[in-house]
């Protein structure tokens, strides 16, 4: 993590030393809260009124600039960091009770003999079930430096009694990618979910077990859905497939001189490569298929990206809070700013999504017209590409609209589908693990859907949900789909979510029928 930021830190002190020369309008400000502070009615809380100050003024900047109150600045670090400290669960809240979903691998927990489906009681002797604590608030309670110790009071139903464990904390990392496996003969799959410090690394290391099987003979690289994260990660990712020295991203600001980052000569797989995207795949994400899109190297599949091009660097406040000021625009190497425009503010920046599900975008590409300005070719092959915000994929996959219907929508919000899912595990999941000895077994043999179904419904008609047969019928075969991935994850571990689910993902399938043809 020093590695990471500690550069930013040292780049930013010449911006705050230069702003000692105060501006009118800064001084202004700097009245302002002085006099709330000395004559305001009642008691303020200086801390919230200069914090929304600042809120309120990069809000008038663009859709990314950001404000971090210090209290919050070591958790929003996390899932660049790659790890946080605790004892390495996950979980969720069942009817008021904090439920443990998942024990990472080797961490505290499962070596201490904490199991999925326990019931959190208590924490330090404190009540945290059954008492209508939010979700949000029970990692406080259990994460803390490595080394210190936490006692844990979990309820387990299989055996009906209450257990104390005292557990140590450890790091715990935070894997970002997902999955790792053969989709088709000769057709690997590698879902990357965000780009921490550690992805790299975890993405190299996938990488090579599919090499070593020697049936590698074609790749598909998941970006779908993904936000992005650290810059650093998604040049060394494509550093895999593209020579020493050719330019992945760069960076222009009217404060910043223009900075090139490039191919750092990795190992190259030499192999037909496809990434896949959509319209939630952002920032690092968009990097990487800039990048590889620009010099000819991989299929884009999907749907436009997200559109986020703006660089953040982060500026240590005195109080420990933080300023992550936009500083420069991402481009792709053939030139396309990877930024959307938001001139419109930033509401309207937020709507974006919803209203190219209005204009048709996601079902027809042709709803997009592109002028001549917004053009581009390639860097090898000389193909048109588009530029105007996002990356527009080689091939397009409409949206299904299966995952669209306003019963799907309303299942969704409500967390019913999953919920359902927990609820089965639960009861059931002594069952499944005596029934099917590994996923294979379990992936073949498993056929429980009309009892999930039943609870899925059951679940809607609690939470007021009104459908007809009709409804549910148009969307069963995806939500069944679905609840068996989320069984799987939740009994044999989170990969084997993307092996179930891989049916449902029209995007991969349209890659590994582009794959198998080529």
């Amino acid at each position: 993590m020093r590695r990471l930021f500690l550069p930013l830190i040292l780049l930013a002190a010449p911006l705050f030393l230069a702003a000692q020369s105060v501006s009118k309008e800064g001084i202004k400000l700097a009245q302002s809260l002085s006099l709330i502070e000395s004559a305001y009615v009642d008691t303020i809380n200086s801390e919230n009124i200069a914090g929304a100050a600042i809120r309120a003024m990069l809000k008038e900047l663009d859709p990314h600039s950001s404000y971090v109150p210090a209290a919050e600045v070591a958790e929003s670090r996390e899932g660049l960091e790659g790890n946080f400290e605790g004892i390495g669960v996950t979980f969720m809240m069942l009817n008021d009770t904090i439920m443990i979903d998942q024990v990472i691998q080797g961490c505290p927990a499962e070596k201490s003999g904490i199991l999925p489906g326990d019931r959190f009681t208590h924490v330090d002797g404190k009540a945290i079930s059954g008492v209508k604590m939010k979700l949000s608030d029970v990692p406080k309670l259990i994460r803390g430096p490595k080394g210190t110790t936490v006692n844990i009071t979990v309820f387990r139903p299989s055996i009906n009694e209450t257990i104390e464990f005292k557990l140590t904390r450890d790091k715990i990392p935070i894997h970002s990618v997902d999955a790792a496996f053969y989709v088709a003969p000769g057709i690997g799959y590698i879902k990357v979910s965000s780009f921490s410090v550690t992805t790299a690394e975890e993405f190299s290391q996938a990488l090579n077990t599919l090499s070593k099987s020697g049936k590698l003979q074609s790749l598909i690289i998941d970006l779908q859905s993904n936000g992005g994260g650290v810059m650093n990660a998604a040049i060394q990712l494509a550093s895999n497939f593209l020579p020493r020295g050719r330019e992945v991203v760069s960076m222009r600001g009217v404060h910043l001189p223009t900075q090139v980052s490039k191919s750092e000569g990795y190992k190259q797989y030499d192999i037909p490569v496809a990434v896949l995207v959509n319209e939630y795949t952002a920032s690092a994400s968009e990097i990487v298929s800039g990048a590889l899109q620009d010099w000819d190297r991989a299929t884009i599949i999907g749907r436009r990206t997200f559109g986020k091009g703006l660089v953040q660097r982060i500026f240590p406040m005195n109080d420990g809070s933080e300023v992550r000021l936009t500083i420069a625009r991402y481009y792709t190497p053939s030139g396309r700013n990877i930024q959307k425009p938001y001139k419109g503010g930033v509401d309207n920046y937020y709507k974006d999504i919803e209203n190219r599900y209005k204009h048709g975008e996601m079902v027809n590409p042709d709803s997009v017209q592109f002028p001549d300005s917004l053009k581009y070719s390639t860097l090898l092959k000389h193909r048109t590409i588009y530029g105007g915000g996002g990356i527009f994929p080689d091939i397009f996959v409409p949206l299904d609209t299966a995952f669209n219907t306003p019963l799907y929508r309303k299942l969704v919000a409500k967390g019913i589908i999953t919920k359902s899912c927990r609820l089965y595990t639960d009861k059931n999941r002594e069952k499944l693990i005596k029934q099917f000895a590994d996923f294979e077994a379990f992936n073949v043999g498993f056929n429980d859907e009309d009892k999930i179904r039943k609870s899925i419904e059951d679940e809607a008609k609690k939470e007021k949900i009104e459908f007809s047969k009709k409804d549910i019928e148009e969307i069963a075969n995806t939500i069944l789909v679905q609840a068996k991935a989320i069984i799987a994850q939740s009994v044999y571990g989170p990969e084997y979510y993307y092996h179930v689910i891989s049916p449902l993902n029209d995007e991969l399938q349209k890659a590994i029928q582009f794959m198998t043809n080529k």
